[in-house]
This record gives structure tokens, sequence and C-alpha cells, in this order.
């Protein structure tokens, strides 16, 4: 997700982390199926668009998450 092209539509295909965490992204409505739009990066953080909401991840978490 870090070099996803800012304001396109991309799909979730894999996320690759522990359970734990797989399941926090999962309540934040981000899992294999999705579709995200990577909307800006600020401070370290990435702001996506998940269906109707805005969500800010940081940048670690959002290299656990495989697009395309």
């Amino acid at each position: 997700l870090n070099i996803a092209p800012q304001g396109k539509t991309v799909k979730v295909i894999k996320v690759i982390a522990e359970d734990k965490i797989k399941k926090h992204l999962e309540n934040l409505g981000i899992f294999p199926g999705v579709y995200l739009i990577l909307l800006f990066e600020t401070g370290g953080n990435i702001i996506l668009k998940v269906q109707e909401s805005r969500l800010a991840i940081n940048r670690q978490l959002a290299m656990k998450i495989l697009v395309n």
C-alpha cells in the first residue's frame, strides 16, 4: 500500500501480519477483496478512504497490506 498512487482505487490482495493485526485491520474494514483509495500522506501516516470512511494508518501498518 505504501507505493500505491495517490487518488487511485486499489484492491486489497493480502494482509501479511500476525492474527492480532489482521483482526484489527478487519475491524477497520481492511481485508482481502476490499477496495481502498490512498487519499494522501501526512506526518508519516497514510490517509485512506475505505468504503465511506476515512482512516489514518501508519507507514509500518501500510507495508503489511498488499494491493494491486
